[in-house]
Parts: C-alpha cells; sequence; structure tokens
C-alpha cells in the first residue's frame, strides 16, 4: 500500500509528451536529443511505423529510457517510452491479439493509467473509414468505463484526429466537411472526453490559437496553416495538478521533421 502511495506521489510531479513522428527510425535523432534536452518521465510516439522487431529499443535503452511498442511495416504503430518501467502493460482494446494493437497502447506507469492512442483519420467522410473513425470513439469510451476510473488519475494521450473546436484548426470555415473537424467527429470525441477527462491545454489556455500539426505542402507551417489535433487530456484527479503545457515547435522547424510537433505537460502535486 505504502508503495502504491510513493509511486503516485512520484507520477503526480511527472513530465509527460506525445508526438506523431512519423517514422520512428526515419527520426530517431530527433527523438533523442529531444529526450535529452528535455528529460521526460514519458513521451508517447504514433505512427512509429515500424515492425516490432524492427524498433530501435537499443538507442532508447542507451538514452535511459524503457519502450513498450507495437508497430507495423509502414502504417501506425505506437510507442511509449519511460524513465520508470512500466507496472502493466496491453495492447489493443482486448486481451491477446487485437486489430487496434498498432493504435492503442494502454501502460501503468508508476501507479497512472497512460493510454497512447493513434485514433484512425477517417479519409474522407463518405467513406466507410469515417464510419470507423467514429465507431472508434465509442469502443475508447466503453474502454474507459470497463477499465478506468473517471475519480483516480489517468491519462488519454495521442494524435486523436480531431480538431474540437473552430480556433484548433485555421480556415475553419472551409474545413466542416473535413474528417478531423466535421461535427460528427467533433461530436464523437466529445462523447469519449465527457467520459471523465479534462482537455489540459483548453484548462490551462482557454482562449490560445495554437496547432500541433502542419501539413507538408504550401508552406503550411511558414503560414501557420495547421491543426490541433494531438491532444494530452487527465481525469481531474489529475488535471487538477497540471501546471504547464505547451506546445514544442522546434522538433517542427528541424531538418527532415515529422508534420506534427511535440504537445508537453507537467504535473506537480
Amino acid at each position: 500500500m505504502r508503495r502504491a502511495r510513493v509511486q503516485l506521489e512520484i507520477a503526480l510531479r511527472m513530465k509527460i509528451a506525445t508526438w506523431n513522428i512519423n517514422s520512428v527510425r526515419r527520426r530517431l535523432p530527433l527523438v533523442l536529443d529531444w529526450l535529452a534536452l528535455h528529460k521526460p518521465d514519458v513521451l508517447c510516439l504514433q505512427e512509429t511505423k515500424v515492425q516490432d522487431h524492427e524498433f530501435p529499443i537499443l538507442a532508447f535503452e542507451a538514452a535511459g529510457y524503457h519502450a513498450t511498442f507495437r508497430g507495423e511495416k509502414s502504417y501506425n504503430g505506437v510507442a511509449t517510452v519511460s524513465l520508470t518501467k512500466p507496472e502493466f502493460v496491453r495492447h489493443g482494446m482486448t486481451e491477446g491479439p487485437d486489430s487496434e494493437d498498432t493504435r492503442m497502447l494502454h501502460t501503468v506507469i508508476n501507479g497512472v493509467p497512460i493510454l497512447n492512442t493513434y485514433v484512425p483519420q477517417g479519409f474522407k467522410i463518405t467513406s466507410e473509414k469515417y464510419t470507423y473513425k467514429l465507431e472508434w470513439f465509442w469502443r475508447i469510451r466503453r474502454y474507459f468505463q470497463e477499465h478506468l476510473d473517471p475519480l483516480q488519475p489517468a491519462i488519454w494521450t495521442g494524435d486523436l484526429n480531431v480538431a474540437p473546436q473552430p480556433m484548433d484548426v485555421y480556415h475553419a470555415d472551409k474545413r466542416v466537411n473535413d474528417p478531423d473537424f466535421h461535427i460528427d467527429a467533433r461530436e464523437a470525441f466529445e462523447n469519449a472526453r465527457a467520459w471523465g477527462f479534462v482537455d489540459l491545454f483548453r484548462q490551462l489556455h482557454p482562449d490560445r490559437v495554437q496547432y500541433t500539426y502542419w501539413d507538408y505542402f504550401r508552406n503550411a507551417f511558414d503560414h501557420n496553416w495547421g491543426w490541433r489535433i494531438d491532444h494530452i487530456l487527465a481525469t481531474p484527479a489529475l488535471a487538477a495538478r497540471c501546471k504547464a503545457i505547451d506546445v514544442d515547435l522546434e522538433p517542427r522547424r528541424a531538418g527532415g521533421a515529422s508534420d506534427h510537433t511535440v504537445l508537453w505537460a507537467e504535473f506537480n502535486d
């Protein structure tokens, strides 16, 4: 009992970050540099795009991090790297092999459940892939209900592929039929969030326009034509201890950058 309490006290003083890395092997130097400079307790990666036997685990271990991951060739893939070895690991939404293994990774680190997810993008709102995306949010809410407690600390993070509000996407009036901003996707996301998660960025920056993703075309980053689709959410028990959250633009400026950048949050007891 005392060990669990000590673990939770440590967790409530942690720094966590999320980053859709868009190929962990291609951008491994950027990831290792960011870890060395910022020393987060936990870094959640999405779109690692690598099969498990080719994941660069030795590089993370040399940097002082444990790495838990599940991936596939060329698509998807999630990894959670942490200074402390997870006490619990589940890939996907069910025990055993699951079609969502490369999209959701549930770890418990220092007593805190962390769900690292790469939500389906949806392709087009008239496609079956978009219907699947909407269903995915209902499934993840059911997962919350079955495996988490809204009264206890928990984190849901990753590339959630939804810009929740008009301020979260450039030229919002022109994006209403985009699968990351369409009203059905926003409502599905909100329904999942309302289970018991707080959007930490909006909690501390209610009026700030800030994006986490800019595509590679039309000099989108230079024009700041972006989207806020990467999120860190926490249950109220943990959200109350979030003292800082921000977007680090430097990784997006780097040569060979991912089209997403790092979102990080710090908690203090």
